[in-house]
């Protein structure tokens, strides 16, 4: 079974790892990095960068030549957890529209405004009426800034209808401007040519043939799935989705995607000149970002799938950074001279070792057996819990029950983690007494986000680590699938 921090080294063998309460199979085989001819003195290095620049990391897998050379969670991160990816499912709706567009039901030059013409506004632009599926996969409509929040604005029921309805401040394929809500439009459009909803068409074309059985996805209020955000998936699955792209689409013997689509969204349909915050865009494809070195998907807070085919590399990253470094820029930097170079077998199980105790701290504090506590939330910006709601902490077999009016119970350990999922996602969570305060971490861990809990007196407050795209409100985050008007800044 696979463990929270976990690397393996040896032979090519399939290993068992459990998800939740369904059994599934690793995906890739194991090696040590000299076998694949890999420093693992780079695989440090690139650790050692993540923490100069202060990466809050949560996974990290390497692939060189289809092995799995190195792979850590840090806990109570785990590997059979799918995680949210934000805008790294953008990547996985331009694949969709790739296999409906082999199947011959869409074409790059289709206009929106005729294949979804029950949600084009009475007041369209010419220029709405232009738009086709090239311009969405490009993020080249026209539009300035992102769409998203007055689309929805201009129409809360119908986001296809808001966005033919913002203005349009450039000529089409003109410029790129990222725009979330241009691969909804994606996503409905793939769903009507299809018949099919998105979920159920990625699931039998793509991740059930590569073996991944448990993608999970985030939800509008209709049902439909966000098209550019809420797809979870395991580390290796993202890996996975990284191999498939790196081999044109090919899986084992099976071609699920047509390598010439592979070949044509990975190239820049436009350029990006490079900024202070980030140095590794180059250009824009269909929903991959291209780098220097190969190309990219991208999500925000640092989660990301890099593939560098020059030196048959995929790369997964799970984080949580409100600014993410250059990732691709530094995988090269890092990794590129250590090719060919492999380093010693006590290297190589020295980064195993590494990779093992990668961790988050427990909150330090006594356990103060016996002790209870209640509170009412404080009023604050972005509070995790409404304002003026009960908290009630109560021991509980060496650790904590605590009672959240707005959830119910969460347990919390004390030198360990304890899991609960009173609405359907689990909460990992550490505690402890400091003094008169009581402390807890609450990690929402299917996400890159956790809340901070401070009971001080009758006083209490929720804070996140960084607030979710979607709704502060902890509630919606623990329920599966989240479903809302996604309120994306």
């Amino acid at each position: 079974m696979t463990t929270a921090g976990g690397w393996y080294g040896g032979p090519p063998v399939v290993h068992p790892v459990r998800t939740y309460d369904r059994e599934m199979r690793a995906v890739f085989p194991r090696s040590a990095p000299a076998a694949q001819g890999m420093s693992s003195r780079s695989i440090g290095a690139l650790l050692d960068l993540f923490e100069e620049r202060s990466v809050e990391g949560h996974s990290i897998m390497v692939v060189r030549h289809g092995h799995v050379v190195a792979e850590g969670w840090w806990t109570p991160y785990s590997a059979d957890r799918p995680a949210l990816l934000y805008s790294v499912t953008k990547s996985f709706t331009s694949i969709a529209v790739g296999l409906v567009i082999a199947d011959g039901l869409l074409a790059l030059d289709d206009l929106v405004v005729d294949v979804l013409p029950e949600h084009v506004p009475d007041d369209i632009s010419e220029q709405g009426r232009r738009l086709t599926v090239h311009h969405l996969l490009s993020m080249t409509s026209g539009h300035t800034t992102d769409s998203l929040a007055e689309a929805w604005e201009l129409e809360p029921g119908d986001l296809v209808k808001g966005f033919l309805r913002v203005p349009f401040r450039a000529p089409e394929g003109s410029r790129f401007e990222y725009d979330n809500a241009t691969t909804f439009l994606l996503a409905r459009m793939v769903e009507r040519v299809s018949g099919r909803a998105l979920p159920d068409l990625l699931d039998e074309r793509l991740f059930r043939p590569m073996g991944v059985e448990h993608a999970e996805w985030d939800r509008v209020a209709s049902g439909k799935a966000f098209g550019f955000h809420g797809l979870h998936l395991t580390t290796e699955a993202v890996a996975a989705f990284g191999e498939l792209l790196l081999r044109g689409g090919r899986w084992g013997d099976r071609q699920l995607v047509p390598r010439e689509w592979v070949d044509v969204a990975t190239r820049p349909h436009s350029q990006i000149v490079p900024t202070e915050d980030d140095d590794s865009a180059r250009g824009y494809g269909y929903q991959f970002w291209i780098a220097e070195h190969g190309f990219y998907a991208f999500g925000a807070y640092g989660q990301q799938c890099v593939v560098i085919p020059s030196l048959d590399l995929v790369v997964v990253v799970t984080s949580h950074s409100p600014q993410p470094p250059a990732v691709p820029d530094a995988i090269w930097d890092c990794l590129a001279p250590g090719i060919g170079r492999p380093d010693s077998a006590r290297d190589d199980e020295m980064l195993a070792e590494r990779l093992r105790r990668l961790s988050f701290p427990l909150v330090a504090g006594s356990a103060d057996p016996g002790r209870a506590a209640k509170a009412v939330i404080a009023a604050a910006p972005d509070s995790a819990l409404p304002a003026g709601s009960a908290v009630i902490v109560e021991p509980a077999g060496g650790g904590w029950r605590l009672q959240l009016e707005s959830i119910r119970d969460l347990e919390v350990g004390h030198g360990e983690w304890r899991e609960s999922s009173p609405l359907g996602r689990p909460v990992v969570a550490s505690g402890a007494w400091q003094g008169d305060t009581f402390v807890a971490e609450l990690f929402v861990i299917t996400t890159p986000h956790r809340v901070r809990l401070v009971a001080d007196g009758g006083t209490a407050t929720a804070t996140w680590s960084t607030v979710p795209m979607t709704r502060p409100d902890l509630a919606l985050h623990l329920r599966a699938p989240l479903m809302t008007r996604p309120d994306v800044a």
